[in-house]
């Protein structure tokens, strides 16, 4: 699988331009944090950075670990 460069919104650890490596695709992004994922999902926008579109992902949810 091919590591396309995302664009994260929102979510209490994250703001709008946090530019990370992805592969999980183009429509949902699971991020370990702490103690929990943090859920993002592409609503279909992009964004130019440094002469590259990249796909925002908008924050949805936050889940905990099952124990």
């Amino acid at each position: 699988m091919t590591s396309t460069r995302i664009v994260l919104d929102g979510g209490p650890e994250f703001k709008y331009g946090h530019v990370r490596p992805s592969d999980d695709g183009y429509e949902k992004v699971k991020i370990l944090l702490g103690s929990g994922y943090e859920h993002f999902v592409h609503n279909g926008e992009f964004v130019e950075i440094d002469g590259e579109n990249l796909p925002v992902f908008q924050w949805s949810q936050r889940t905990k670990i099952a124990e």
